[in-house]
Order: C-alpha cells, then sequence, then structure tokens
C-alpha cells in the first residue's frame, strides 16, 4: 500500500477536489487557470501555476496521481514537506515556461502571416491562414470563399476590412488550446528519484521486467523527446512540456545534492 507523506497527500487532494469543482461545478475554471499561450485573450500570469492543479479528465488525473504517490513520498521525507514542495512547483513552473517558449517558436511562421495580413490583406495569405488555422469543416469553406473574392477584388476595401477582422479570430483560434496536468512537475519528480535513487528495481505494467529507475527515466526522456521532434497528426500531448519539468528537475537536484557522495 501506498505509504502517503503529508505534503504528497495534500497534493493528491488538491487536484482531485478541482477535477470534480471544473467538470461538475465551475467548468469556467479550465478558462482563467489552464495555460493558454502568451498572445491569447485568454492568457493569464497566474497560469503558470494553475495550470498544474487542473486536469482533461480521470484518466488524465490518475495517470499524474499515480506517479505523484508512488515516487513523491520518498523525496519528501528525504527533503521535508516544504522543500518538496516547493521542488513540485518550481519543475511546474519550469515546464509551463518551456511549453511557452517552444508554442511560440511553432507559432512564429503563423504569428508573422497574421501581421502580414492586418497590414496588407492579401487573398492568397489569408487562404493559407485558413488552411492552418480551419483544416477542413464548413468554416473554413466560407472563410477560403472570402479569400477568393479578395483575389478577385485585391483593393475592394470592404473584403479588406474583413479579412482583416477575420485574421484576428482565427489567430486567437489557435490560441485556444491551453495546456493543462501536473506531467511537468510529475517529470522532475522522476528525474529526482532516479538521480538519488538510481539503482531501486521497477515493475511497470508496460515493461515485462524490472527495470532500474535511471534506465527507466532515460527511456521516457528519449521517448517524449522523440515524439516532440516528430510530432503525428493528432497528438495533443505537450512532450516539450515534460521534458521542461525533466530540465529544471535536473537543475535543481544537481544544485541541492551537490555534495551527495552515495546513490541507491
Amino acid at each position: 500500500m501506498f505509504n502517503l507523506t503529508p505534503t504528497v497527500r495534500n497534493l493528491l487532494i488538491a487536484n482531485v477536489l478541482l477535477l470534480v469543482i471544473s467538470t461538475n461545478l465551475l467548468p469556467q475554471i479550465i478558462q482563467y487557470g489552464a495555460l493558454f499561450p502568451v498572445g491569447s485573450f485568454f492568457f493569464q500570469p497566474w497560469q503558470f501555476l494553475t495550470y498544474m492543479f487542473l486536469h482533461a479528465g480521470w484518466g488524465h488525473l490518475i495517470g499524474n496521481m499515480f506517479g505523484l504517490i508512488s515516487f513523491g513520498p520518498l523525496l519528501e521525507q528525504r527533503w521535508g514537506g516544504p522543500r518538496f514542495l516547493f521542488f513540485w512547483l518550481i519543475c511546474g513552473f519550469g515546464s509551463g515556461l518551456l511549453y511557452e517558449g517552444v508554442r511560440a517558436y511553432e507559432l512564429r511562421p503563423l504569428t508573422e502571416l497574421r501581421r502580414d495580413l492586418i497590414q496588407n490583406p492579401t487573398g492568397g495569405d489569408f487562404a493559407e491562414l485558413v488552411r492552418t488555422a480551419r483544416g477542413s469543416g464548413p468554416y473554413a469553406a466560407d472563410e477560403m470563399a472570402l479569400a477568393d473574392a479578395l483575389v478577385r477584388s485585391p483593393n475592394d476595401p470592404t473584403l479588406r476590412a474583413t479579412v482583416a477582422q477575420e485574421t484576428q479570430k482565427l489567430y486567437q483560434t489557435v490560441l485556444a488550446s491551453p495546456m493543462l496536468g501536473a506531467s511537468g512537475a510529475l517529470f522532475g519528480v522522476l528525474f529526482a528519484f532516479a538521480y538519488l535513487f538510481p539503482n531501486t528495481e521497477l515493475m511497470l505494467l508496460f515493461f515485462p521486467f524490472p527495470i532500474k529507475a535511471k534506465y527507466f527515466v532515460f527511456l521516457y526522456a528519449v521517448y517524449e523527446l522523440y515524439n516532440g521532434v516528430h510530432r503525428t497528426p493528432g497528438d495533443n500531448v505537450a512532450h516539450y512540456a515534460h521534458l521542461g519539468g525533466l530540465l529544471i528537475g535536473f537543475l535543481v537536484v544537481h544544485y541541492w545534492e551537490r555534495s551527495r557522495e552515495r546513490f541507491y
């Protein structure tokens, strides 16, 4: 049975309660607490902390909380509750920062296209924006018709104003997909556990044999990096956020444990 330490137990309770609240009582809490890309109408600075306490559903929550209660207690016993809580929060915060940086880099071509369209609307650029933001569907058909109209009448002031307005709406549509979940903080915990207890053998559901913690975390990091670089269509997992939590975990633990000579 899991030996829940106080801070791990409180984090577990907080995450469960917030999922119940967001699912049944206040669904709009996602709009205020999830981490939206910078530039979105919904972005707020506090989301760098609040997003890690919100989850998309029970499956999402159970996966993260299982990791917390499996690896967190030993770390809390070593560091104490306040330091473990700080570690959890700073890994989640750093994960969010890296997510925002990567997201801004990925959106840079679209951001530049939006800027060009606002300054000088053209049918060709607007069609490209529609394909990027909408893909296909009824909304895309109407907007592509607008793009074609501007191609035929490039100097029509009404069409140019309409395209500029629709450009803003489409750009915000792209930015309306937030990140949420404690995975980034959890990846920091996974690294800390593997760093401090590298030779601990783990029995995992998807591994038919025991694997040492150091190998498990290394392989998991490689898997996340591969999937982040080679993203498949429909993949909505924030792989770079996971890697961000891992990186912050490495930096913090390496500093805290710099005088440590023995690992288990």
